[in-house]
């Protein structure tokens, strides 16, 4: 007796998450077909809409292998399932057109150049052999070329660019991985490449290939060539030369912060670095972040000026085809193997993306411009972290590769815009329970920056559908941010941003991150260089007791007098002075900050801390790490941000294995004195100890002091979790001893992923902060 045949069942299915632009509907049909099942998918303004019809075995089989089996570059955050009645309409399956009904939906982050279309790239018998903007569903530009969503070609830089037939049959083939992709392309009808010679140069302009062999030959000689990648321009030159180095970092004014270099693959990296396989996981990612590896002396081939006194190198890998095309394929003349790519922008100003802007901004800068044809929609930094111990990364500027990639909330938030702060600056916007970052924008200082801010919010609004109706931002007087949100509240049902303390934010957003819902309070460890305090003081070395609807302030570093303010600190011997004159402390000669002023600057600083002019009280952590910095010898003038403090951790970092003692705080009434530290760090210096050693001991007195006062807190209230955030637990080694110590002490210990700690994750504190209806001073 044969068995009876099952009756036809029919089931809708709505899939939410990153799911277009990422091959999601081939995947579908090839799934459907695998499984004999009639019925079609097609993309919404929510996601993807399928319904299938076949026998139940094969429904129920097909619908557990969507959320399980999804193209690389999707996520899935929901799959809803509904029955229907048995439909005649569909005999196979097909895919229909985008439906262009009201809702939203996610957009991949730009990906790099995946394997497949790099074979083809580097393949001469391939019609897209040495096509610079080789693409598929798989990898490419995504955020960058997207004006509007739903995603589709009619609303990216792409349009401009119509299919020649070959391209068009790949499309529209379901069976072919380019399908619906929307920046396919190829060199029949794809965008063009070009080079410009900068002004009076004898250079010849160039198209295409002669364009790419141009710019190579030019970085081969030692030039500058300002080249447009997927968010912007890079400034780039060989890294091995000393005089081409020297010359950027000249006419960018760069001073000594580090570049960024681009390696040509990972044996090139294994030339200057030596990355742990967790980092060469990170460096070969699709996101192809900046990555910071140890450098490796024994092999370092790379101009010394391209990273002085930095602990650490910032190394990425190629992330488009005109990258791979850069440094040559197989046959080509050679060329550098290594590659300053620095953010082509003058110091201060956002990075440049219009081609013709780029020829006025960069002129100077650059001896000539690879450029091309595709526009590009919104700028988009390059992404930077660094990899821990364990494995774990921690993002330190979260953009290109991440943006914009929701963050899931603990919490539902009405519509609302958060503006962060004005250093590192990056705003998010949240609705329901998820939120999304836009790119690093940089610091707010001018015209330009606050100009870029402003259409970094109108096109998150475009690609998200969240119309605010509140903005949040910091509470300091003087921030440009928080002037802007004034302004951008007008008109909205909350006419008046909310003001969030800047530490709480801090504390706000590693809760966030962590899924903490806020029904218990955490104790949270905020230190970073400045922020504007509930006394009008600057803090930033805050022990807080917080939640999301509030924080107490439970302890923090002793304050001292800033001389000058925020103009103060690019001269940390003078904030070195600054801490001894706090504590009590003679300005001997011998001390290398007193050495490193003239004697009228001295009397001048004198004058300043007695009458207390141009000065204010700041217990900023990061204002200590420069002081120390300058008192042991190391940095005594800064030529960029956190200069001091990054020198004094390379310092630490070269005698953190030889030395295992701390400098002890004194620990009173909730707050911790660095005075004991200093009188410590005085005898030692006398002693002729070795500046690595004193930093070392500096470190993890740090830790230590924080593992204490922790374990008061945890005493007096009860609380067992601890957050740590603010820019200075971008310090590694004080980030890991205090996780460590905490940990080993019983404390459940949160720290920053893929939410930067510094200012460039304020953004998101605020967000829940304002979520929670609190109007803070």
């Amino acid at each position: 007796m044969t068995a009876p045949v099952a009756r036809a069942v029919r089931r809708r299915v709505t899939v939410r998450g990153t799911v277009q632009g990422v091959g999601f509907r081939p995947f579908v049909h090839r799934l459907a077909t695998d499984h004999a099942l009639a019925g079609f998918v097609s993309n919404t303004a929510s996601g993807v809409l399928i319904e299938v019809q076949g026998p139940p075995d094969e429904v129920a089989r097909f619908c557990a292998r969507l959320a399980t089996e999804p193209p690389a570059l999707a996520s899935v955050t929901a799959v809803g399932f509904e029955d229907l009645p048995v439909s005649g309409a569909d005999d196979v399956f097909s895919i229909r057109s985008t439906d262009r009904s009201p809702g939203r939906t996610l957009l991949p982050p730009d990906t790099a150049t995946c394997a497949d279309c790099l074979r083809e790239l580097a393949d001469p018998a391939d019609r897209r052999h040495r096509h610079p903007f080789v693409t598929c569903t798989h990898c490419g530009p995504r955020f960058t070329i997207a004006t509007g969503m739903p995603y589709d070609r009619a609303v990216t830089t792409m349009t401009g660019f119509p299919m020649c037939p070959a391209c068009a049959r790949e499309y529209g083939d379901p069976g072919d991985r380019r399908f619906h992709a929307q920046p396919v392309a190829c060199p029949d009808c794809g965008p063009r490449l070009r080079l410009v010679p900068a002004a009076g140069s004898s250079v010849r302009p160039a198209r295409n290939a002669d364009a790419l062999a141009t710019a190579r030959a030019l970085l081969t000689a030692g030039r500058i060539v300002a080249v447009k990648g997927l968010g912007g321009y890079h400034l780039a030159c060989d890294a091995t030369d000393a005089r081409a180095v020297g010359t950027l970092r000249t006419r960018k004014a760069r001073g000594g912060k580090p570049f960024a270099v681009m390696c040509a693959d990972l044996d090139t990296v294994r030339r200057i670095a030596a990355p742990s396989p967790a980092e060469q996981a990170a460096l070969t990612s699709p996101r192809r972040p900046i990555v910071l590896l140890s450098r490796d002396a024994r092999h370092d081939v790379l101009a010394p000026g391209v990273c002085p006194g930095s602990p650490h190198l910032g190394v990425m890998l190629p992330y488009t085809p005109v990258h791979t095309l850069l440094f040559g394929l197989p046959g080509d003349p050679p060329g550098p193997r290594v590659l300053v790519m620095t953010s082509g922008n003058r110091s201060g100003e956002p990075i440049v993306t219009d081609d013709d802007e780029a020829l006025v901004r960069l002129a100077g800068l650059a001896d000539a411009w690879l450029a091309h044809d595709r526009v590009i929609a919104s700028p988009c930094d390059d992404s930077l972290l660094r990899v821990r111990a364990d494995g774990t990364e921690q993002v330190l500027r979260r953009s290109r590769g991440y943006v914009p990639r929701p963050l899931r909330l603990p919490m539902a938030v009405r519509p609302a815009l958060a503006v962060g702060g004005d250093l590192k600056n990056a705003l998010c916007v949240g609705e329901g329970d998820q939120a999304w970052f836009g790119p690093h924008i940089g610091d707010m200082g001018d015209l330009t920056t606050l100009e870029a801010a402003r259409r970094a919010e109108a096109q998150m609004r475009r690609l998200t559908g969240v119309g605010p109706e509140l903005v949040a931002a910091d509470r300091h007087p003087g921030y440009h941010s928080a002037r802007w949100a004034r302004r951008r509240a007008v008109g909205l049902p909350h006419r008046t941003p909310v003001l969030v303390q800047h530490h709480h934010a801090h504390i706000a957003s590693a809760m966030a991150e962590h899924g903490l819902d806020g029904t218990a309070p955490v104790i949270g460890v905020a230190f970073d260089g400045t922020g504007y305090g509930d006394d009008g003081t600057v803090w930033g070395g805050e022990i807080l007791l917080a939640d999301y609807t509030g924080f107490r302030r439970f302890g923090h570093l002793t304050p001292a007098p800033l001389p000058g303010g925020d103009a103060g600190v690019a001269n940390p011997c003078r904030l070195a002075l600054a801490r001894l004159w706090a504590a009590g402390m003679r300005w001997d000669p011998d001390l290398p900050c007193v050495a490193a002023c003239a004697p009228e600057e001295l009397l001048l600083l004198e004058r300043q801390l007695t009458r207390g002019v141009a000065t204010v009280a700041t217990s900023s952590m990061g204002r200590l790490f420069d002081a120390v910095s300058s008192l042991v010898g190391v940095c005594h003038r800064a030529e960029y941000e956190a200069q001091a403090a990054l020198e004094l951790e390379a310092a630490a970092s070269s005698a953190w294995a030889a030395d295992t003692s701390a400098y002890d705080f004194g620990l009173v009434a909730g707050a911790f004195d660095p005075a004991p530290v200093l009188g410590a760090l005085v005898a030692d210096l006398r002693r002729g100890t070795p500046a690595g050693v004193l930093a070392a001991r500096f470190h993890r007195g740090v830790a230590r002091a924080v593992g204490e006062i922790c374990r008061t807190a945890r005493r007096d209230t009860g609380l067992t979790t601890v957050a740590l955030s603010g820019g200075v637990f971008a310090n590694a080694l004080l980030e890991e001893e205090c996780a460590r110590l905490l940990a080993d002490d019983g404390f459940a210990v949160l720290r920053h992923g893929e939410v930067p700690p510094n200012d460039g994750g304020l953004a998101l504190g605020q967000l829940v902060v304002a979520a929670h209806g609190r109007q803070e001073g």
